[in-house]
């Protein structure tokens, strides 16, 4: 799961995507329930909306709900076709891409909290999986846009395994860590225009020679300077990076 981004540059969507970007809009970092952006086709081509991150339910009254404690920024792949809020944008096959500069990940493996930003090897910016709908406030009239980011389970991936707390009263084989879907340019036809069948093939983690590696050194040596080499935050998984 994700909590925090970095949106990508104006220019960057532009080349990378060759998306229709508003003159409006500012890149940033964005947390739940923040102004982020998607990209969706209108017209025969990518365009980037500017909208709420975190899915508004349908019939919902307000656009965030009332606990601070429900998050709706991330989806879980495994029954987004049965919860109320994402089923029906899942149903119209609303899937959208989310473009990331990086994506922020807590690493607990040296008994403390290191946040990973997570960046591509080869600079580009991450197409991340996503739903997106549309909400008219009941107040105002306004239709505002949101999108959640889909997650899968990635325990014993080797560089994504390594995330959030583990629990220990669990194996590592069932933990269920989430990781976010990042897709390929290969990849973006079948998930915004196929069915299905096609866009769940795409749901899996990303293989770990996707990802720049520099941060996963720097917490192998602070595990290394603690005399803790080899080990992980999942049950004495070995670090493979």
């Amino acid at each position: 799961m994700c909590n925090l981004y970095q949106m990508v540059p104006k220019e960057d969507i532009e080349r990378h995507f060759r998306a229709l970007v508003g003159d409006g809009y500012r890149a940033g970092a964005v947390g739940p329930f923040g102004q982020g952006a998607f990209l969706r086709v209108r017209d025969g081509r990518l365009a980037l909306t500017e909208a709420q991150w975190g899915l508004i339910a349908p019939k919902a009254t307000t656009r965030r709900p009332a606990s601070r404690a429900v998050l709706t920024n991330n989806a879980r792949a495994e029954s987004v076709a049965e919860k109320w809020t994402y089923r029906e944008a899942w149903r119209r096959a609303q899937r959208c891409l989310i473009p990331a500069s990086w994506y922020q990940e807590p690493n607990w493996e040296t008994g403390r909290n290191i946040w990973w930003q997570l960046r591509r090897a080869d600079d580009a910016p991450w197409a991340l999986a996503g739903l997106w709908s549309e909400w008219t406030d009941p107040a105002s009239g306004e239709i505002v846009a949101s999108y959640t980011m889909l997650t899968c389970n990635c325990d014993g991936h080797p560089l994504l395994g390594r995330l959030h707390k583990p629990d220990p009263a669990l194996p590592p084989d069932a933990q269920d860590k989430r990781a976010v879907v990042s897709l390929e340019p290969h990849e973006w036809d079948a998930w915004l225009h196929g069915d299905e069948a096609a866009a769940r093939t795409l749901i899996r983690p990303s293989p770990v020679a996707v990802f720049d590696t520099a941060v996963t050194r720097a917490t192998d040596a602070a595990l290394r300077d603690a005399g803790m080499a080899g080990t992980s935050g999942m049950g004495g998984q070995a670090s493979l990076l």
